[in-house]
C-alpha cells in the first residue's frame, strides 16, 4: 500500500473503527488512542498490507486487543493502587447511548464483541468467526446471549436505537 493509499485509507475508516472501539471500550478518548495506535502498527506493516486482505478488520482486531490490554493494565495498577480519582466531568452523549454503552460494558468480553461486531460494525457471523477465531456456531451463541442480556436491561426503545430494528430485543 503506497503512502496515499494509506492516507485515503486512514481517512475513509478512522471515524468508522473509533466509533466500533467506542461501542466496545464505552470511552470515546480510549477508542481515539487505540485506534490511532492501531494505524501506527500498520503504517509500519504499509507495505506489506493489500487491499484485498481487508487491512479494515486487521486494524480493527489490533485496536480491540489493544484496548483489552489496556483495561487489564489498568485494573492491575487500580488493585495495587486502591484508591478512586474521581474522573473529569466531560459532556456526553445522550441518555440512550449511555443506557446502551452502560448496558455493552455488562456483557463479557466474548460476547460485547460479537454484538459490537455483528450490530455496530455490519459484520456477518463468518466474518466475526474468521476475525475472532470462534466458530460460527459460537458466534451465534454469543450474539444470542448478548441480545438477551440487553433486552433483559434496556427497555425496547433504547434496544431498538441500538440495532435499529424492533425485532432485535425478542431475539433469542
Amino acid at each position: 500500500m503506497t503512502e496515499e493509499e494509506f492516507d485515503a485509507f486512514y481517512t475513509a475508516a478512522f471515524p468508522r473503527l473509533v466509533g466500533q472501539l467506542y461501542a466496545f471500550t464505552g470511552d470515546h478518548a480510549e477508542a481515539q488512542d487505540v485506534v490511532q495506535e492501531a494505524f501506527v502498527r500498520a503504517w509500519d506493516r504499509r507495505t506489506s498490507f493489500d487491499a484485498a486482505e481487508a487491512p479494515e478488520a486487521w486494524i480493527r482486531t489490533v485496536a480491540t486487543r489493544l484496548a483489552v490490554s489496556r483495561f487489564r493494565r489498568a485494573r492491575r495498577w487500580l488493585e495495587l493502587v486502591r484508591k478512586d480519582t474521581p474522573r473529569e466531568q466531560v459532556p456526553g452523549p445522550g441518555p440512550e447511548h449511555v443506557a446502551l454503552v452502560a448496558a455493552l460494558r455488562t456483557l463479557p468480553p466474548a460476547q460485547r464483541l460479537a454484538v459490537v461486531l455483528y450490530h455496530v460494525c455490519d459484520l456477518s457471523v463468518e466474518q466475526i468467526a474468521a476475525e475472532t477465531g470462534a466458530p460460527a456456531g459460537t458466534v451465534k451463541a454469543r450474539l444470542a446471549r448478548g441480545r438477551a442480556a440487553l433486552a433483559r436491561q434496556l427497555s425496547p426503545e433504547e434496544a431498538e436505537t441500538m440495532t435499529g430494528t424492533k425485532e432485535a430485543t425478542h431475539a433469542p
